[in-house]
């Protein structure tokens, strides 16, 4: 089975649907109309065209145009346009050409960020196998995978991914379902098993695509494939939940929509002013045009992209692809993860964590030696290569590191017969002729080993007999490995004696008997490295942490121990299925932290759901094609990159490719340092609207008889020019000190406050307002001009008035500058935060000035944005400008420390 880009088309009715693929063998074939000699080739081409092909649909990505069109008919981009039309009515055709450009701009800078950070995650490998061996018409042949039908029969193997859903009809396995249920152990399946499962991927007798068959042979029968599937099941589960905007794009949208408010709110109210108090009808418009423009911060939008996109950036150098910019403030706002335990708590690396002997013994020991003999003896795999089972490389591993190594090629030499793993049989045996002597070298599950003990292995490397009570004591050993989540092998041999090169090789029934127990091994998927600590940081951060899995409760409850989480109470999928929305909600609302075991994506699904709608924001972390539906839902989805499937990678906003819990923490404390620096720049901007506003105001209250002291060109150019890198800048503050020691942010709580606002307007901006209001009456009155003296075009003050905007201009870049240092802290001293932590301010104010400069000075610039040089006595007025802003900023915030 494929992934493919294209939107397959709904599968066309074939065969008769299965009811129960557990039903008899003889009934499953009837239903399925195929035989035990498989289909004829003739009948599986035409169910294949029947049914299509078996692979699953990705869905179709959204067109660049719709993108493209999202930007430019956002709120704020839809109020430039209004200002536009305005413009070109009135006659101002620059003017609206220049404001077209400002929101053409904008929406190429938005989508081009998004392009890239899609295309950051690399091409997915397939995840289901191309080719496998198929039946029919009595001949095993090679089918590609995507060929397969409802019907085949398939022959599985070691080694190989399942293409389809089977129903096993002979033969066993050993089968990795990690990907589909989150265990971390492989589970037996046998075509002769007892099938008495609550649910069908319990079931002993049935395989599903996209499991790994770690050992054994069988052949089975297709019961369906492509979207029928398991797999297909839960893909099109993830396709139909919607992810909805995030935490920061619905509030920036609630704050575009309040500045559209304002703007249109402000122009509507002082239009009549301006008629009233005399000016002309396209006086009046051009009035409301620069009210408009000034009241929408232009530089928002990119400032916030290029906050969000460096964060991306940051995220990425520290382990994480983030395929949606916003999905890094989101991070920062979380206030519970949902964590699977396989790949993500995890290595999703088998290990030897415990070794039982039943006799005290030194390192080196004889039972130490021949428990390590007897691991790389009964093996099949090759540890220098990375061939092989995990459970074997694991064994292999500890062997190599108790002293004891066999090449492959000396270690299959030796060997006479081999036993592979069977499902019933639950074990492994192989028969070795080693020094003269052929010896048998049994592992297995301890229920199935032990029984066919008489012996244990002494201290000093002979047998003793395996009395009740020794037995007894074994099998406390086992069940005390088992209760840690270990998964637990118990290890044996025999001597058969010297080799008789006339003796027929033993069979199963000979060799395993009258066994000598040599000790018990635990093996563990151990928690990763650095999740501990990462635990702890978000424990510090207020962030609660539920462990979601399809693995067993004690495994899992033991792992999230281990790792920290307060692992309260154990909860089964089964008992959350059972419970009503309303008892779920109350579970996951009190302050436990909790295990849910043996999870579906359904319930998975639930749970995302259920936080969601309690006022969490959610981050589901998984790697499992079954995490997939719960990661979209999830308000922000983290995939693992190097072990997780490529539906899950799919589904996620955030992949992380190094696969590390730990680099969430990272993420969370990276999320909270955007969305403070969004506040910064969000501050700033909104500042200068104060500066910009007032001196139209000015003017239409006083019936024209002050003049603009700014044009809306000018305007333009501070918004666009000289207050873009300063705000850029801020949006690259360092984290402020206990960043990770303060609560979430609750969800109710916006980018703008009150006490924002209040800083803004009431205080940096109306000081701002104060002091280029000053400057700009200075140079006219210094120049003799009184109110209602002309100023246009042919007058003699024209010139003079040209110098009082730029004047203005130039004294609102300075008020910039101290807005800029007051913005960098909301309560901490700008010594204390250090005047050049962040030299990227300091590059942004000198290219700032630089900018000022050119428009200031530059005949061609003077002659677009109505500019002219300044006095030098002007300049000395406008040094003290940045102190005196922060300065006020800097007293009114020790005035609330002090509080």
């Amino acid at each position: 089975m494929t992934l493919t880009h294209r939107t397959a088309p709904a599968p066309v009715a074939g065969p008769d649907d299965v009811g129960d693929p557990r039903e008899p063998v003889t009934r499953l074939l009837r239903d399925l109309r195929s035989t035990a000699q498989g289909l004829s080739a003739t009948e599986a081409a035409r169910r294949l065209v029947v049914l299509g092909p078996n692979e699953l649909a990705r869905a179709a990505r959204r067109p660049w145009w719709r993108s493209v069109l999202t930007q430019v008919v956002h709120p704020l981009a839809l109020l430039l346009w209004v200002a536009a039309a305005l413009a070109a009515v009135s006659g101002s055709t620059e003017l609206a050409v220049a404001i077209v450009v400002v929101i053409v701009l904008n929406a190429g800078f938005a989508f081009w960020q998004e392009t890239q950070a899609e295309r950051a995650v690399e091409a997915l490998q397939g995840y289901l196998p191309d080719e496998v061996w198929a039946v029919r018409g009595g001949a095993r042949v090679r089918v590609a995978a995507r060929e397969l039908v409802r019907g085949d029969l398939i022959a599985l193997e070691e080694g190989q991914r399942v293409p389809a859903d089977v129903r096993l009809v002979g033969g066993a396995l050993e089968v990795d379902t990690a990907a589909l249920t989150g265990e971390s152990y492989p589970v037996a399946r046998s075509a002769d098993a007892v099938d008495d499962a609550g649910r069908l991927l319990d079931s002993p007798v049935l395989v599903f695509s996209g499991s790994a068959v770690t050992a054994g042979t069988a052949t089975g029968l297709a019961f369906a494939t492509g979207a029928h599937t398991e797999l297909g099941r839960i893909a099109a589960l993830s396709q139909r939940v919607d992810a909805e905007p995030s935490p920061l794009e619905r509030q920036v949208r609630r704050v575009a929509w309040l500045i559209a408010a304002v703007a249109v709110g402000a122009g509507l109210a002082f239009l009549p002013i301006g008629l009233l108090a005399g000016l002309t009808l396209t006086t009046a418009a051009v009035f409301a045009i620069g009210l408009l423009v000034a009241n929408v911060p232009e530089g928002l939008l990119p400032t916030i992209t290029l906050a969000l996109a460096a964060g991306v950036r940051q995220m990425a150098s520290r382990g994480a692809v983030v395929k949606r910019l916003s999905a890094v403030e989101t991070l920062g706002s979380t206030t519970t993860i949902c964590t699977d335990k396989t790949g993500t708590l995890t290595a999703n690396r088998m290990t030897v964590a415990a070794v039982a002997l039943r006799v005290e013994v030194a390192p080196g020991s004889p039972v130490a030696a021949t428990l390590a003999q007897v691991l790389v003896r009964c093996s099949t795999a090759d540890l220098a290569d990375g061939d092989g089972d995990p459970t074997e490389l694991a064994l292999l591993a500890w062997a190599r590191g108790s002293g004891v190594e066999l090449a492959p090629a000396v270690r299959d030499s030796d060997r006479w017969v081999l036993h592979r793993f069977e499902a019933r049989f639950r074990r492994m045996t192989t028969v070795d002729r080693v020094a003269g002597r052929v010896v048998v070298s049994v592992k297995g599950a301890p229920e199935q080993v032990l029984p066919r003990c008489a012996a244990l292995l002494g201290a000093d490397g002979t047998a003793t007999a395996l009395d009740a009570a020794a037995r007894d004591a074994v099998e406390r050993d086992v069940e005390r490995l088992a209760g840690v989540g270990l998964r637990v092998l118990a290890v044996a041999r025999r001597d058969l004696g010297p080799v008789d090169p006339a003796a027929v090789p033993p069979d199963r029934d000979t060799t395993d008997r009258d066994l000598c127990l040599v000790g018990l091994v635990g093996l563990e998927d151990p928690p990763r490295d650095g999740v501990a600590g990462a635990v702890a940081g978000c424990h510090t951060a207020g962030i609660r942490i539920h462990v979601v899995t399809g693995d067993h409760g004690s495994t899992a409850a033991e792992i999230a121990r281990r790792v920290g989480i307060r692992a309260d109470r154990v909860v089964d999928g089964e008992l959350v299925d059972a419970m009503s929305e309303g008892e779920l909600r109350e579970l996951l609302t009190a302050d436990d932290e909790l295990v849910f075991a043996r999870a579906t994506p359904e319930t998975k699904l639930r749970i995302a759901d259920a936080l969601h709608r309690s006022g969490e924001v959610v981050a589901m972390t998984g790697d499992g094609v079954n995490d997939a539906p719960a990661l979209r839902r999830a308000d922000i989805g983290v995939a693992m990159g190097a072990s997780g499937t490529d539906v899950a990678r799919e589904a996620a906003t955030v992949v992380l490719t190094d696969d590390n819990f730990a680099t969430l923490t990272a993420g969370v404390e990276e999320g909270r340092r955007v969305f403070d620096n969004v506040r910064k720049f969000v501050l700033y901007i909104f500042a200068h609207a104060v500066p910009e506003v007032v001196p139209f105001l000015v003017f239409a209250l006083s019936g024209g008889a002050i003049p603009l002291p700014l044009t809306v060109l000018q305007i333009l150019a501070i918004d666009l020019g000289t207050e873009t890198l300063p705000a850029l800048a801020l949006g690259r503050e360092p984290a402020e000190p206990g960043l990770m020691h303060r609560p979430p942010r609750p969800r109710s709580e916006g980018v703008i406050t009150g006490r924002m606002l209040w800083r803004a307007w009431g205080v940096l901006g109306l000081l701002s307002a104060v002091l280029v209001l000053g400057v700009f009456a200075a140079v006219l009155l210094h120049a003799g001009w009184r109110p209602g003296d002309a100023v246009g075009p042919g007058t003699a003050l024209h010139d003079v008035y040209r110098q009082a905007t730029t004047a203005t201009f130039a004294a609102i870049v300075a008020c910039q500058i101290g807005t800029a240092f007051a913005a960098r802290t909301e309560w901490a001293s700008l010594r204390a935060v250090g005047l050049a932590t962040n030299p990227l301010l300091l590059w942004g104010i000198a290219g700032e000035l630089l900018f000022t400069g050119v428009l200031v000075y530059w005949p061609l610039a003077q002659d677009v944005f109505g500019t002219a040089a300044l006095p030098g006595w002007v300049l000395l007025v406008l040094l003290p400008f940045p102190v005196l802003v922060w300065g006020v900023d800097e007293l009114l915030r020790a005035r609330r420390r002090r509080r």
